[in-house]
């Protein structure tokens, strides 16, 4: 079967409207829909968006893949879609995504359509070929390139299983020992040898790209690998007791569980599937080299040591995702509103305290508007990641009774996860109920008792003591030396350029938030050396790649001049793209400017009542000269760092 018998032209979208990724998901929805692909769209949507809770489709490099498979689809369909501008899909690498397949795929999709969506997968691997579907302007051109691409792929893959045939044919003719066969096997053609398992929650999609991911990778590296994927039709390809025997290590790059038992005592590097699509380079050394923990099923004396090891890698993987889902939601309160505050100091200055301007800028965007939510979002949506909908209202009110209480943002991330988890009980305590009961827990009793346990734990627990915590914090910080202040603004400097938009990052600007908003949005210091390191990095690769251009390439040079916008707007992931490729050289460079950056704020006393804007809140600051100094000199000191020893480009 064709590709392109499942992605018919007429639900093609060579213009995507949407600019949000709920939108987009709509859009693509709406097409099926129109075109008599599936039978219900809220269906359809509700699993789209279960498996994007798992973890986003989309995968990088501009690709989104939503998919589910439901008896909402009517016929097995994947729906091709294009968006110039770019749409901001959270994908993995935190870039927009410009092409989408949506895939449906009914209940019993038959394993002839299941191995073409794989098909489909592994031709999205290649990057030229997506470089010519981003040329297509009409479905014709979109269905052609499909078809040649597939065409041409089969007939690599069937000269490479004649190929492969022929010489099982030769090893079968030879009169050799069983022991020198296997003498043969573990020194052929003197390359390592890794195993790689890899499969997702669907199985539609990512299981193959991961596969052809691996295997792609693996030929470049000079490396044998046996990949067996997990998709809808089960496990194929599977691996032998002899190749998992003779394997320098194993890969397991999957999103549910698969047959580990076989892996006993190998070195087994277990991740999620994307890692297998975008991290192939790194899991193929480190199993290459058994650069992994020894793996002990059950029964074994260590096991218990390995599956504490992993649970404990689950649970740190689960709460960093479900605090990321909180400040990801919030994070719109917090630039919306805190830009429009920052506007409204500036009127202020200029027109007093009692100009009507003023006022409303300071309502939509202060206490009694956009930043009355900050904690009440924050606490909801990690209370929503850990339970569901469910979880929502008891987080969000848990969340309110803490800024409220003076519990401030601590306070609000305890009571966000204390709400997920409390409904989490009562699903296990109530799932003895009658069958008749179901549809009064959604409506009734996950809501009255999720809220009352959450509420009272947080009245009379979480409150008082986040409260106390809260304002020791403030009064601590509001006291500190200059010597102390000096060592934090360096260290939240630092943490902005560790990671870029990551885990490191994100904690440094929780935490400047927090003493923010505890503060009454007066003590602004901490939020000066945050935004001064948020914003080195991408001018120091834009200093850079204007003043050494021998050291990076023509489309370097190009995006590096985009950086001196996104580093003035602070936003710091415009460096991401370059530390991908040269990880030592950025990050240790754009660490140093960033945390020399944040100490000088603190070193000159800087504060800045505003929580995002970059250069453009920067007059706020009680030095402004001084800060855009601070930001200048870490800029400079980063760049020439990464411009010294960065290598000159030799021509090819």
């Amino acid at each position: 079967m064709r590709i392109t018998d499942l992605m018919i032209k007429e639900t093609m979208i060579m213009d995507l409207q949407a600019t949000t990724k709920e939108a987009a998901i709509d859009e693509l929805i709406a097409s099926l829909a129109t075109s008599g692909r599936i039978n219900d769209k809220v269906l359809f949507k509700e699993k789209i968006l279960k498996r994007e809770s798992e973890s986003s489709t989309g995968i990088g490099g501009g690709i989104a893949m939503p998919h589910a498979k439901t008896t909402a689809v009517n016929e097995p369909t994947v729906v091709f879609a294009k968006s110039t501008r770019g749409v901001d899909y959270e994908s993995l690498d935190g870039e927009p995504a410009h092409l989408f397949f949506m895939i449906a795929a009914p209940e019993g999709a038959a394993n002839t359509h299941l191995r073409t969506l794989a098909a489909l997968s592994k031709l999205l691997i290649d990057s030229d070929f997506i470089e010519k579907l981003m040329n297509t302007t009409s479905p014709d051109e979109v269905s052609a390139l499909f078809d040649t691409q597939q065409a041409e792929k089969e007939a690599a893959e069937k000269a490479k299983a004649e190929a492969k045939a022929a010489r099982e044919q030769a090893k079968q003719q030879e009169n050799a020992t069983v022991q020198q066969a296997e003498a043969t096997l573990e020194g052929k053609d003197n390359k390592p040898f890794v195993v790689a398992v890899t499969a997702c929650p669907t199985g539609i999609a990512h299981t193959f790209m991961a596969e052809d991911a691996l295997i792609k990778k693996a030929q470049e590296m000079g490396v044998e690998i046996r990949v067996e994927t997990n998709g809808s039709e089960g496990a194929q390809t599977v691996l032998t007791d002899d190749e998992i025997r003779r394997a320098s290590g194993v890969i397991v790059a999957a999103d549910k569980n698969v047959e580990m038992a076989r892996f006993d005592g190998k070195p087994v590097l277990q991740r999620p599937v994307s890692d297998g699509i975008r991290k192939s380079e790194e899991l193929i050394r480190k199993a290459m080299n058994g650069d992994a923990p020894i793996y002990h099923s059950a029964g074994g004396k260590s096991s218990s040591e390995a599956s504490s090891s992993n649970e404990k890698t689950k649970i740190g993987s689960k709460i960093y995702k479900d605090l990321m889902n909180g400040i990801s939601h919030m994070l719109p309160f917090v630039v919306g509103g805190g830009i429009l505050l920052a506007i409204s100091f500036l009127i202020e200055q200029t027109a007093g305290e009692n100009s009507q301007i003023f006022k409303l800028l300071q309502t939509i965007g202060g206490g009694e508007g956009a930043f009355f939510f900050l904690i009440p979002i924050l606490a909801g949506f990690i209370a929503m990641s850990i339970g569901d909908r469910p979880a929502l209202m008891p987080g969000m009110v848990g969340g309110l009774m803490a800024a409220n209480s003076n519990a401030g943002f601590l306070g609000g991330l305890a009571a966000g996860f204390l709400a997920g988890y409390v409904i989490l009980a009562l699903r296990k305590l109530l799932a003895g109920l009658p069958k008749t009961l179901d549809g009064l827990k959604p409506i009734l009793l996950y809501p009255v008792l999720g809220l009352l346990i959450t509420g009272t734990i947080s009245y009379y627990i979480f409150d008082p003591i986040f409260g106390g915590i809260n304002t020791w914090l403030v009064n601590v910080l509001n006291n500190l030396g200059t010597g102390n202040a000096v060592i934090l603004g360096l260290i939240l400097g630092g943490m902005m350029s560790i990671d870029m938009g990551g885990p490191f990052n994100k904690a440094a600007y929780a935490f400047a938030i927090g003493v923010f908003t505890s503060s009454g949005n007066v003590n602004g210091t901490m939020m000066a050396a945050v935004m001064a390191g948020g914003m080195v990095p991408p001018l120091a690769i834009a200093l850079a790649t204007t003043f050494f251009k021998n050291k990076f390439t023509e489309q370097e040079r190009k995006s590096g001049l985009t950086n001196y916008v996104l580093g003035l707007s602070f936003i710091t992931e415009g460096a991401i793209p370059f530390a991908a490729a040269d990880p030592l050289r950025i990050l240790t460079s754009c660490i140093i400017g960033s945390a020399v950056a944040g100490g000088l704020t603190q070193f000159w006393g800087i504060n800045i009542p505003a929580p995002h804007g970059g250069i453009f809140v920067a007059a706020l600051a009680n030095h402004a000269l001084l800060f855009l100094l601070a930001v200048a000199i870490g800029a400079v000191i980063s760049g020439l760092i990464l411009g010294i020893w960065k290598k000159v480009l030799v021509a090819k």
